[in-house]
């Protein structure tokens, strides 16, 4: 006999793709599912998936899907006992899990003291050098400018300069030379105060050519944690990963091994329960190095769970639940290859400037190995408010050529009408020679696909934001086209397009 579901309710504390994977979950272990949403998401998909639905504010981040009042309040009005955070937004933020046990309702991650610990990176360095885990050589306390300026002289240029909080690549500065030291950490300050609300800043070692390996870890109530092996992130940009796979290629058994126990100990360390992820460096000499903890499922998940078969988000949510995670180390293993493209709305031709709009046309690809975890459909809208991943495409193979070779054919079937989107990039990724051969870090980017003389790796927030402000314009002459066509029919549509040129003009003025 089957036991019944873990939760009777649960509340999804997210939106976009990962809101409507954490309702899908949900459905499969016949947990109903309740939506929150801002204004500018009213008509969103997880909206439309979830079996109930509850305005939380409007289109601003911090007066909706961050307000924990809010949140809280709407959990107790709709009787959810439990609330998932997905990734971003509240995931790892301690107070929220702290005022969701307060409130009586389960917040589906680890403690507030595992999140706080591993929240501030400092700690984390600590908690980890105690526990043996290999670290990257630097500092384990929050420095002053003096301070970070003769640590980095001691340990020699080059060095990254980094935020104790956040994470996402906010706060981080690679200096070169010592002149640049005083400006990089003023600028590290400056991005971490206004990204995170704390200013604190360390200085570790700059790692030379380093690849991102992360492992998979699940621990429990019980005592149990274990690893789900190891992603392979080392394309990105802006210091935010793009294209994911699992599992790493070039990977020696040895240092399979290795990681595997580290992030283990890393788990048991701080007694975590719930999905989690260890990052790592590894350098040419395959020496790995932890680099953070983050305590939440991650955007990559997917690749994990077709490589093994282990549904990662259902295995949070009952672990949340007080149940154990119902396998043993030794019955997970690695079944072929998986590959994941995360597909942003963007143009790659213009510095990856975002493209926010109307969807007008959205036909994903299927087919054998292909799955797309997704956000949007056609005629939905992409806003300057959030994030702008509308998709996950990720494809599995026997091995890692026909993973690729899949997602190859995938991209060129998947259709996206009315904004631009980063598929392009992708495609030109998969046929680089130096990605089909496996040889790459995190320098793949600016080294092999960005044309010469670039600057999309370093913009800095003023270009991010006038890239906004040049993607509403943009949206803003579409949508005076469409009224100007519109007007020839009259009536309703005239009307529409009007109602839509209004929304944009408000957009236009609060990105400015």
């Amino acid at each position: 006999m089957s036991e019944g579901p873990p939760f009777e309710k649960v509340l999804i504390a997210n939106r976009g793709e990962i809101a409507v994977r954490v309702i899908r979950a949900c459905r499969e272990l016949g947990i109903r599912s309740v939506a929150v949403y801002s204004d500018a998401d009213r008509n969103a998909l997880h909206v439309r998936y979830a079996d109930e639905a509850y305005a939380c504010g409007p289109p601003a981040a911090a007066k909706s899907y961050l307000d924990m009042d809010r949140i809280l309040s709407i959990a107790k009005r709709s009787g959810a006992q439990a609330i998932h955070p997905g990734y971003g937004f509240m995931s790892e933020n301690a107070e929220f899990a702290r005022r969701c046990a307060e409130a009586g309702v389960v917040f589906i991650g680890p403690s507030p003291e595992t999140i706080e610990e591993m929240g501030d990176k400092v700690l984390a360095r600590q908690k980890m050098q105690a526990a043996g885990v290999p670290l990257v050589p630097g500092t384990t306390e929050k420095l002053t400018d003096d301070e970070a300026i003769a640590a980095a002289k001691e340990m020699g240029l080059p060095v990254m300069v980094k935020a104790t909080a956040g994470g996402g690549g906010k706060g981080m500065r690679l200096v070169e030379a010592e002149s640049d030291l005083a400006q990089s950490i003023a600028r590290a300050r400056s991005e971490a105060r206004a990204s995170f609300g704390d200013d604190a800043i360390y200085v570790e070692k700059f790692v030379e050519q380093p690849r991102h390996i992360e492992i998979q870890i699940l621990g429990d109530s019980h005592g149990n944690a274990i690893h789900l092996f190891e992603r392979e992130c080392s394309i990105q940009r802006r210091h935010q990963k793009v294209i994911e796979e699992a599992p790493a290629n070039r990977m020696p058994a040895r240092l399979r091994e290795e990681m595997g126990k580290a992030a283990v100990a890393a788990a048991k360390a701080v007694g975590y329960e719930g999905a989690g992820t260890c990052e790592f460096l590894v350098d040419a000499r395959d020496r790995f190095y932890f680099l953070e903890m983050n305590t939440r499922v991650q955007v990559e998940h997917p690749v994990t769970e077709l490589i093994t078969n282990v549904d990662i988000v259902k295995t949070g949510i009952r672990i949340a639940a007080g149940q154990e995670i119902g396998f043993a180390q030794s019955e997970v293993g690695i079944n072929g290859a998986a590959l994941e493209c995360r597909i942003y709305a963007e143009d790659p031709e213009q510095n990856f400037r975002p493209s926010p709009g109307e969807v007008l046309v959205y036909r994903p690809p299927g087919g054998p190995g292909v799955r797309n975890d997704s956000g949007v459909y056609s005629g939905a809208e992409v806003t300057v408010h959030y994030d702008p991943m509308i998709s996950k495409l990720i494809t599995w193979g026997r091995d890692r050529d026909e993973a690729i070779s899949r997602m190859r054919r995938a991209l060129r079937e998947f259709v996206v009408k009315g904004i631009k989107t980063s598929i392009p990039f992708h495609r030109a990724v998969m046929d680089n020679s130096t990605f089909l051969e496996g040889r790459y870090d995190t320098s793949f980017i600016e080294r092999e696909i960005l044309p010469s003389g670039a600057t999309s790796v370093a913009v800095d927030e003023e270009e991010l934001r006038a890239g906004v402000m040049l993607a509403a314009i943009a949206a803003l002459k579409r949508d005076q086209d469409l009224a100007a066509r519109a007007a020839q029919g009259g009536g309703q549509r005239q009307t529409e397009s009007r109602w839509k040129l209004a929304g944009r003009m408000r957009q236009l003025r609060g990105a400015g």
